[in-house]
């Protein structure tokens, strides 16, 4: 029989400041879920690899080569490896990154 394991971290993640908890990570494949609070930044980074972002809760700004994209829960976006971005968290939010 196959085991599952149920998992509920996304879930129980709290909203204090920035939170970011790998979700998955292999040599393949990394899943991120990141919680802002209301008003929280995640400062300006790079990503290694080419990444999908995408909102399970709230509304959040993605900052990206001078734009800036509304994102809102259940939008998604795709965005290059190695490009300078950040993100402001509108309301209390969670997405997910994966590279």
């Amino acid at each position: 029989m196959y085991k599952i394991d149920i998992d509920n971290s996304i879930a129980q993640q709290p909203f204090h400041d920035l939170q970011v908890a790998v979700v998955v990570k292999n040599p393949t494949m990394e899943i991120l879920s990141i919680s802002l609070a209301r008003d929280s930044l995640f400062p300006k980074h790079i990503s290694p690899k080419d990444a999908h972002l995408i909102v399970l809760e709230g509304s959040i700004n993605f900052y990206i080569e001078n734009q800036i994209i509304n994102l809102t829960t259940q939008q998604h976006f795709s965005f290059s490896k190695e490009v300078e971005h950040w993100v402001e968290a509108l309301d209390d939010s969670k997405f997910l990154i994966i590279r």
